[in-house]
């Protein structure tokens, strides 16, 4: 599919590797998480309730991943991307998970760009709409966590 004259594809990006991450997922980290996110399910504070699902360790949450950002250069990253950052917003994230993380796990991440394109907001004015995909593995190699994230830099005022 084309770009049009409302969709001006950045193709220069498309396929850059932004950044990688290496981190833990530590029982400490999941029980802060489960108490940040009101989670009252024990798999994730329990281990005796974790193990009852066949778990060797407490769950992680649902959004456990987003703890990389702790773990990578922010700064960098939006410079790489040549991000106005008083202009951006978070459009959204999805998590697809592979398998449930559980303390002691250790993962891989590698974040790439796989949408760059600048179009028509709409309430006038220019945004650029990036989307970014990270794959994560655990130390085996195996896939764990696919995270999609949109980020729209909006238009500069005036």
């Amino acid at each position: 599919m084309g770009a049009t004259h409302q969709q001006r594809v950045q193709r220069d990006l498309v396929g850059t590797v932004i950044d990688e991450v290496s981190f833990e997922v530590e029982r400490g980290k999941i029980r802060e998480f489960a108490r940040a996110t009101f989670t009252t399910d024990p798999v994730h504070t329990d281990r005796a309730a974790a193990a009852a699902t066949g778990a060797k360790d407490v769950l992680a949450t649902a959004t456990h991943v987003v703890v990389a950002g702790h773990h990578r250069d922010q700064r960098a990253f939006v410079d790489r991307l040549g991000l106005a950052l008083e202009r951006v917003v978070v459009g959204g994230v999805r998590w697809t998970y592979a398998r449930a993380l559980e303390a002691g796990d250790s993962l891989h991440g590698v974040r790439r760009v796989t949408g760059d394109v600048e179009r028509e907001s709409s309430r006038g004015g220019r945004m650029r709409v990036i989307t970014l995909e990270t794959e994560y593995v655990d130390a085996a190699g195996r896939p764990s966590v696919h995270v999609e994230e949109t980020i729209i830099e909006r238009g500069a005022s005036g």
